[in-house]
């Protein structure tokens, strides 16, 4: 950490995270995928450094990320001793398996209550700014699982609650569900959303723009692939090409266009001056509902390059209407 305040927060701009007092970075970091796996302690702090020095204050977890689950936690908690817990907002969840039995996933009181307390302990922390529920679970009336989120701030172990991937029904519904018992409200949902994946415009965003809710887009480059690393093949040791799964996946991004769309919108960047993944994100933010996009970064250089999104001029109607034309060809 090199910056001074007044030098970290003419960096980046805010956003105020829906109808509440919570403004987040256009920028968030996740950690995922890379950064808590074993061995890359030394690279998450760089990561966290560069990532505050450039005004970027959300960092975004769950219980289960990492390998062996949880690892994330324990790696980021110890990096936040050196760090002023007051300049930052820290996020994490719970729904996804964590582990083996009846009570290490879903949505139930007992789970995600003994997750947040697991949660703050490799933390190190005495609350986090955001906790969610990571997924939705079929299995458990959402009244329980909202339940639980509100003792989980009342109890002061969170001090704003979320949600992720939840429909635009169910998300109203929680809402709503909240407003009626004068519970905390829902301040944040985080789907997934990208050029290749924008369900939530017409299923989820009117919804979260009536009812004050702001939203983090996750995943803003599809896994990856709204980057220039798969436009002209397969890379040895990409994620796709791990798997045979992965394998026939890329296969049917090149039979069903979509790899030629991509080609397409990297000339389209290109000419603006950008890479195609500062694109992409500049794409996600130019939708004001959007409250911060959450990248994931493995090294402090993809880091530096995602923050040049936000150097680039704003997309023009123009603009946003010929990448309409491309993602629809």
């Amino acid at each position: 950490m090199k910056s001074s305040p007044d030098e970290r927060y003419s960096r980046i701009s805010y956003r105020r995270c829906g109808a509440s007092g919570l403004k987040l970075p256009l920028l968030s970091l996740g950690f995922w995928q890379s950064l808590g796996d074993p061995g890359n302690e030394a690279e998450c702090r760089r990561c966290m450094y560069a990532a505050f020095d450039q005004g970027i204050t959300h960092f975004d977890l769950a219980n289960n990320y990492g390998s062996p689950a949880g690892n994330a936690e324990w790696v980021v908690g110890k990096i936040l001793k050196d760090m002023p817990r007051e300049e930052l907002i820290i996020s994490t969840k719970a729904g996804w398996g964590m582990w083996y039995g009846p009570y290490g996933s879903g949505g139930s009181r007992k789970y995600l209550i003994s997750s947040v307390d697991q949660s703050l302990q490799r933390l190190g922390l005495d609350y986090v700014d955001i906790f969610y529920h990571h997924v939705p679970d079929l299995e458990t009336p959402v009244e329980e699982t909202l339940m639980a989120l509100e003792q989980i701030v009342r109890q002061g172990k969170a001090l704003y609650v979320g949600v992720s991937s939840y429909s635009g029904a169910l998300f109203r519904k929680s809402v709503e569900f909240m407003k009626e018992r004068n519970g905390p409200p829902i301040t944040v949902h985080q789907p997934s959303y990208s050029m290749l994946r924008r369900t939530i415009e017409k299923d989820l965003l009117p919804h979260t723009a009536e009812m004050g809710t702001g939203v983090i887009a996750f995943c803003p480059l599809y896994e990856g692939l709204l980057t220039s690393r798969y436009l002209n093949g397969l890379p040895e040791g990409s994620r796709l090409a791990k798997s045979e799964e992965g394998r026939k996946r890329y296969e049917n991004l090149k039979a069903d266009g979509t790899l030629n769309r991509l080609q397409q919108l990297n000339c389209f960047a290109a000419e603006r001056g950008q890479t195609l993944a500062q694109l992409a994100l500049l794409w996600v933010l130019r939708d004001p509902r959007i409250t911060s996009a959450l990248i994931g970064v493995s090294q402090v250089h993809q880091l530096l390059e995602n923050l040049k999104a936000l150097e680039a001029p704003a997309l023009s109607v123009d603009e946003c209407a010929q990448i309409e034309v491309i993602l629809k060809t």
